[in-house]
């Protein structure tokens, strides 16, 4: 029996296969492929942004990727031009704002509201609006003073709120040293 190993890139490729004797003819090894040992890598790619900016001293186009687990909401801003006709924006909110990153425009409001829903949604970041002044509003649905949308977690109820957990019941309390 062949056995061999190979090596392409980061994975191992093993060869199993027979040996051929004085008139057998050896059927071709057959490859397996395995990947690494351990298992420590991110189970799904990191989602990035790539924003360009140009240098200003050098004039040198840059591209910097930035993780979205960076940014700290999704803000979504109007402004009215000299012509006097609506346009809407959304753009990830970065702590460099610097950084931040326009993800949708339109002119007009007919599909920001969604769009904007969405990428917050989608990226689980916080809502934000965008205020004239170029401050950031925390959004929260509430209609004179209560909340709408996704109820919290409730209290738990008197009878489960003295009860220990299981793996607790197996142990004894211990005594307070004075």
């Amino acid at each position: 029996m062949v056995r061999g190993v190979g090596i392409e890139g980061s994975s191992v490729v093993v060869l199993f296969g027979q040996r051929g004797g004085v008139g057998n003819a050896a059927p071709a090894p057959t490859a397996r492929r395995f990947g690494p040992a351990n298992d420590n890598g991110p189970r799904e790619p990191v989602k990035t942004v790539t924003v360009r900016k140009t240098l200003e001293k050098s004039g040198v186009a840059i591209k910097v990727k930035v993780p979205i687990d960076e940014y700290v909401g999704v803000a979504v801003s109007t402004a009215i031009s000299e012509e006097g006709v609506l346009h809407s924006a959304i753009e990830l909110v970065h702590g460099d704002p610097d950084l931040n990153y326009r993800v949708f425009e339109e002119i007009g409001n007919s599909n920001v509201v969604a769009e904007w829903q969405n990428w917050g949604r989608k990226l689980r970041l916080p809502l934000f609006i965008k205020a004239g002044d170029g401050n950031l509003l925390p959004y929260s649905q509430q209609v004179d003073g209560v909340a709408l949308g996704y109820s919290s977690a409730r209290r738990k109820l008197a009878a489960d709120a003295s009860r220990r957990p299981r793996f607790l019941n197996r142990r004894k309390p211990g005594e307070a040293s004075n």
